[in-house]
């Protein structure tokens, strides 16, 4: 255990503590830094650093920083070695990247923590800096990062693929997209076996909106409260949450009740949620429908896993009013969950659609859309091209990031990880009265955070005081839900127990002080 504030100037410039967390500081710094660092050196140069030596030596020098320690000790847990060092950063700084975003970057781009962080080097299940920093990724770029940062085989698929062609055309035969489609369609069960590529999740759940209707000949879909689609025309419709809907038109979209466990007003009664799909169906359609598009787990929602029993009865009654299903796998896919590959798996449902991005590419912009053989068929009706659907890189690393997961056995992997520290998580809950949920499954995990159990108040504030603490000690989580108070917590596939206990003891210590 080392000891102080990792957000200190004094541990910026303190070799002795960042050779005993495994990381380098000495990395990019301007020549005055280093000089202080050789004076602080020297001057500490005859101490024995052992943990209560040091957190007197520190105290003593760091004793002005009350605005986060209150002149008080704070007890830092190591992060898991790991044998990777970055080499040094020589780009711009934070501050010349933050003015350059607000000079040329759209205003709606956001970001985490009061002084954003510059990530330079991701390495697996970890994160770098400007200054060689490591940091846990326990957010794996929104869900996105499935078998690790720059994970070596996929790197190769990809620097091989760019070496010999780059892109080209669809309108020409290439082998890189009919394996990975091949190889996809392996991946998913009864005659989902007809895939459109497409560069993102909202592209894959446009084009899936539009099948279903030019399927059934009919317009409305029905879709949750709560859910996020999308931001495209179409998408926006279905997403049902006001923080990401323009004044647009939206038409043909209907949002039944979210059948959410811990806020839902039948709790884990999925059969009673299903009801009001049939009410929507019967009091605000011609009794036809499109189809029904959601996610087995809401991911922008706050991890919020679909009651028990819900989605066969939904299903049922979609397939009575002549619509087809619709499974949004964008966050669940790509053994994320653990017990299954895919999340609709967990409910025992075969859709008749299956989106799917984010993790597909374990970063490359990719997406796609599996249907069968029959519903693929209303695309020849007319002209459907997409120039950078299938490009020849993108389904290189697709079919690169299918053979990991399966060779080094990732979904096994997520259930073990993931349910170990789900357990460790619940603990957490049984002590501190602010976590009022834990729920997921495998490595797609919610915290949610409220300031009274009874009433579940969401506690927007005091997520942000945490994530921002736990940035500090090097753990970097996500959030969301309606009121921004869940973690969202979907590291890389390779986290380990040992990254699991680092992130649930930073969290502790964090909650502890509060």
């Amino acid at each position: 255990i080392c000891v102080a504030s990792l957000s200190s100037p004094v541990l910026q410039y303190c070799p002795a503590f960042w050779e005993s967390t495994g990381d380098s500081r000495d990395i990019g710094q301007s020549s005055p830094i280093k000089m202080q660092r050789f004076a602080i050196k020297r001057a500490l140069s005859g101490i024995d650093f052992q943990p209560w030596s040091f957190s007197r030596c520190l105290s003593q020098v760091a004793r002005n920083e009350a605005s986060l320690h209150e002149n008080h000790d704070v007890l830092i847990p190591k992060m898991p070695p790991f044998d990777f060092s970055p080499p040094p950063y020589n780009g711009p700084s934070a501050d010349v990247i933050l003015q350059k975003r607000k000079d040329y970057l759209s205003p709606s781009m956001f970001y985490f923590y009061k002084n954003p962080l510059n990530v330079v080097e991701g390495k697996m299940q970890y994160l770098f800096d400007e200054r060689g920093r490591r940091y846990l990724d326990a957010f794996g770029g929104i869900a996105t990062v499935c078998c690790g940062h720059c994970h070596p085989d996929v790197v190769e698929a990809i620097v091989k693929q760019t070496n010999r062609l780059q892109h080209s055309t669809i309108l020409y035969l290439n082998h890189a997209i009919a394996d990975f489609a091949e190889a996809l369609a392996s991946k998913l069960p009864g005659d989902l076996k007809v895939v459109f590529f497409t560069n993102s999740g909202t592209e894959a759940n446009e084009l899936a909106m539009m099948i279903a209707r030019l399927y059934t000949g009919c317009h409305d879909i029905i879709s949750l409260r709560n859910a996020y689609h999308g931001n495209a025309a179409a998408t926006m419709g279905a997403t049902a949450q006001c923080n990401w809907k323009f004044n647009i038109v939206q038409s043909g979209v209907h949002h039944a009740l979210n059948p959410d466990p811990y806020r839902g007003v039948f709790g884990s009664d999925g059969e009673k949620y299903a009801k009001d799909v049939q009410d929507l169906i019967d009091f605000g359609t011609s009794g036809s429908v499109a189809g029904f598009i959601s996610e087995a787990i809401q991911g922008v929602g706050g991890i919020i896993e679909l009651a028990p029993g819900y989605l066969p009865a939904v299903y049922s009654s979609i397939k009575k009013a002549g619509g087809l299903c619709i499974a949004d796998e964008v966050q669940a896919g790509f053994a994320r969950t653990g017990s299954h590959f895919w999340g609709f798996e967990a409910h025992g449902v075969v859709p008749d659609i299956v989106t799917m991005a984010k993790g597909i590419g374990n970063g490359i912009p990719l997406g796609a859309v599996v249907t069968t053989p029959e519903i693929a068929e209303v695309l020849t009706r007319r002209n459907y091209f997409n120039t950078f659907g299938g490009n020849p890189v993108c389904t290189a690393a697709g079919l690169a990031v299918l053979n990991v997961i399966e060779r080094e056995r990732l979904q096994e992997h997520a259930h073990v990880v993931g349910s170990y520290l789900k357990e460790r998580l619940i603990a957490l809950k049984d002590k501190y009265e602010i976590i009022g949920d834990v729920r997921g499954r495998g490595l797609m995990l919610g915290v949610e955070l409220v300031t009274d159990r009874q009433l579940k108040t969401p506690a927007k504030v005091e997520i942000m005081h945490v994530m921002e603490q736990m940035k500090d000690m090097g753990v970097l989580v996500g959030k969301g839900g309606f009121y921004g108070n869940i973690f969202r917590i979907t590291p890389p596939l390779c986290f380990t127990k040992e990254d699991a206990d680092f992130l649930v003891d930073v969290m502790d210590i964090t909650m502890s002080k509060m």
